[in-house]
């Protein structure tokens, strides 16, 4: 089983080849740092399974997950990742990703995710999976969309986002423009106040 490793820390990375070498038939053909870089070698590397870090510099891994399933549909994507808000999850799987792991799991659960997306197979552990079959949620809203939101939050102007983030101003509004339908609200003070109230964004973001 060839995996691809995108996490942008290089102990993590580490780590990893390591422990998942340690299998007789699990080869890491490639490591990115960041979203372009697993762009670039997913090709050359033709991996089974790329297994995705969330907090990425530049495009984070929802993001690189769905470019790369618009250039290769037939990409196998497990995010692993340190945090699990149900926003998060949610925007994973809608980006076209089989399967979600925190990177608190054990090695073992790992590998079984890991096996169960090369085989295009989704995972999730059985508490998460319970937790969002619980959840009455409308359309994801993405970690981009989380991020400009919480620049909301702070009173920030579109140009100042659009700055701070290195997007245009017009991807800004539009995804303000995203963010007021998703929430079925009217205005970014209403937005604010109903993304808090979800747990979207907390006040100290």
């Amino acid at each position: 089983m060839k995996v691809m490793i995108v996490d942008d820390h290089f102990v993590v990375r580490s780590g990893l080849v390591a422990s998942l070498e340690l299998e007789d038939d699990i080869t890491v053909v490639a490591e990115a740092e960041n979203g372009e870089t697993a762009m670039d070698l997913y090709l050359k590397a033709k991996p089974a399974v790329v297994l995705m870090d969330l907090q990425l510099p530049g495009w984070n891994g929802i993001e690189t997950t769905e470019r790369l399933l618009e250039e290769n549909p037939k990409a196998r994507v497990l995010i692993f990742s340190t945090f699990a808000r149900d926003d998060e999850i949610q925007a994973a799987l809608v980006s076209g990703a089989l399967g979600y792991l925190q990177k608190t799991a054990g090695r073992d659960e790992l590998i079984s995710a890991l096996r169960l997306v090369a085989a295009g197979q989704s995972y999730l552990p059985a508490g998460l999976a319970t937790r969002l079959a619980g959840l009455k949620q409308g359309p994801a809203i993405t970690l981009r969309e989380r991020e400009i939101l919480g620049l909301v939050a702070k009173g920030r102007a579109n140009k100042e986002i659009a700055a701070e983030l290195s997007i245009a101003e017009d991807t800004v509004k539009r995804h303000i423009s995203n963010v007021l339908q998703k929430l079925e609200v009217s205005d970014r003070a209403q937005a604010t106040a109903e993304a808090i109230r979800r747990g979207i964004i907390r006040l100290e973001e």
